[in-house]
């Protein structure tokens, strides 16, 4: 099963909210167990604190442990009795007050502390003598649990006395190992020695049943916020991928061959890049598709004259209207010869074009190759009356051009392809008694060849679209030549192809100027190969 952009947006958002509601409830819940076992260590040093004074006051009464050992009332008035104790001065008088005591602890309707609730089921089980262990502490019922592995929660059944010496006044030899000792002092003297023994992190009813209030509300919580989290994914995933959908029928319009379709763009973020590249290609493959129909209507249009030219002239000579003689089938031979070459450029273009030439690369001296190509030319240049200089940087002698400084990387066949394709050019359309000079210079990496003819010259308005396929400026440079338009843009792609550039503008001598730079580097393009 293939899920949408969408159901995959919203379980993305949906599972991402999850996973930080998981967490924040992880930590949540860590950060309230931690404050709470904070809490209750605090209570129960608050508790132990108030324990501890009202032991030192038992003390400070008596002077010794004796009778708080005698007088079991005593020690659990200290654990769960009122804050402080009678003094001599406030009338305490021992046995009576210890009485008076023991009947609040087993009034059944009166707390040690003087209220009117039910003393807790550890204190009525503490009231409960053990005649051979006076003195033994916690109860039996809490050892027998702590025996099984469970620790009392009450603080005051983890609870043992040792007096200044470590002798037990209350408590079980057996427990002692593990019990943490917090000494009594009175006025910086040790008078003994509290014990605790360890117990649950939370060990209070209430605290736990307040655990388990808050641990419900946060599960709640999380339901809750899980539920609100889908509910806005939804919506969201929506609107997220409305813009992808807007794309998506935008480019299947582009597939359709409905090249004015646009998307709409909102926005500045990769989307609306997106959608901004989306229509540039659009525009793209409309420049393209209104320049292949142009390139077809050219091409039509430039094979049609040659061949109209011989079916007149082949019909005239069926109708006897013109004699088959010598001169009429030069005249046809002359035709059939600019039809193939244009057949033959449109084909080497279409060549470069899709980049199907295969370029072998190799060292190339550019000065000896235009020394033959120039010497191969010069019949032809001689006949149309021009004058041919090449220089370098101001010198006019051949002989003064280095050899090796004039060395890059490239193809010889293709390159002197360019150069008689721009040498035709200036013998095509150059008037008589003019001239052609080409200057070679190389202030950097790249090489520069410089072509400058006389007149006449090219419109500036023309200068940009002399490189395009077809293209002729009519008004100067005509089709008498038997051109195609088809020189300048093979020679534009052979130079692209040496990873140079070509470009035209008007020259100092009132004709045309083309400059040509090659890089000459390494890198071998696609359908090139190096040549060892």
């Amino acid at each position: 099963m293939t899920l949408s952009l969408r159901a995959k947006l919203f379980l993305t958002l949906l599972c991402v909210s999850l996973l930080t509601i998981v967490v924040s409830h992880a930590f949540v819940r860590w950060t309230f167990m931690h404050g709470l076992q904070r809490l209750v260590a605090e209570r129960q040093d608050e508790r132990l604190d108030i324990i501890s004074a009202r032991l030192r006051r038992l003390h400070q009464i008596d002077g010794d442990w004796q009778q708080l050992a005698e007088n079991r009332i005593l020690w659990l008035q200290a654990l769960a009795g009122p804050p402080s104790y009678p003094t001599p001065e406030k009338g305490w008088h021992g046995p009576r007050h210890a009485q008076e005591h023991r009947e609040q602890i087993r009034s059944p309707d009166r707390h040690l502390h003087g209220g009117y609730r039910p003393p807790p089921p550890w204190l009525r089980e503490a009231l409960r003598r053990e005649p051979r262990e006076p003195n033994s502490w916690p109860p039996r019922q809490a050892l027998a649990h702590m025996q099984a592995g469970e620790r009392p929660r009450t603080l005051a059944l983890r609870l043992m006395l040792l007096d200044a010496d470590g002798d037990i006044v209350y408590g079980r030899p057996t427990l002692l190992a593990d019990a943490e000792r917090r000494p009594l002092l009175d006025g910086g003297t040790r008078i003994g020695t509290l014990a605790v023994l360890p117990g649950p992190s939370i060990m209070e009813r209430p605290e736990m049943r307040f655990r388990e209030r808050q641990s419900s509300a946060l599960w709640l919580i999380v339901i809750g916020v899980a539920l609100l989290g889908a509910l806005l994914a939804f919506p969201l995933s929506k609107r997220l991928t409305r813009p992808v959908r807007e794309f998506q029928h935008t480019a299947r319009r582009l597939a359709a061959g409905d090249y004015d379709a646009r998307a709409e763009v909102t926005g500045r973020d990769e989307l609306g890049r997106l959608g901004r590249d989306l229509n540039a290609l659009a525009e793209t493959l409309g420049q393209t598709e209104q320049a292949r129909r142009q390139w077809v209507a050219d091409i039509s249009h430039e094979l049609r004259t040659p061949l109209s030219l011989l079916r007149a002239d082949t019909e005239a000579m069926q109708d006897g209207v013109r004699p088959l003689d010598q001169a009429a089938l030069e005249h046809m031979h002359a035709d059939l010869l600019r039809l193939g070459r244009l057949v033959d450029d449109l084909y080497e273009l279409s060549m470069t074009d899709l980049g199907a030439l295969s370029y072998r690369k190799a060292p190339v001296d550019v000065a000896e190759m235009l020394r033959d190509e120039l010497a191969s030319f010069g019949r032809a240049f001689e006949e149309a009356g021009l004058r041919i200089r090449l220089q370098t940087d101001g010198a006019a002698d051949l002989s003064d051009l280095p050899g090796k400084h004039w060395q890059i990387n490239g193809d010889a066949q293709r390159l002197s392809q360019l150069f008689r394709n721009l040498l035709r050019n200036t013998l095509a359309y150059t008037d008589r008694g003019g001239e052609l000079r080409i200057t070679l210079s190389r202030p950097g990496s790249p090489l520069s060849i410089t072509f400058e003819d006389s007149a006449p010259g090219v419109p500036e308005a023309d200068l940009g679209r002399l490189f395009e396929r077809l293209y002729r400026v009519d008004a100067s440079r005509s089709r008498v030549t038997g051109g195609a338009g088809l020189g300048l843009a093979i020679a534009r792609n052979i130079v692209q192809a040496h990873g140079g550039r070509i470009s035209a503008a008007p020259s100092s001598l009132g004709g045309l100027r083309v400059v040509v730079e090659l890089c000459g580097n390494d890198s071998i393009g696609p359908h090139q190969e190096k040549q060892p």
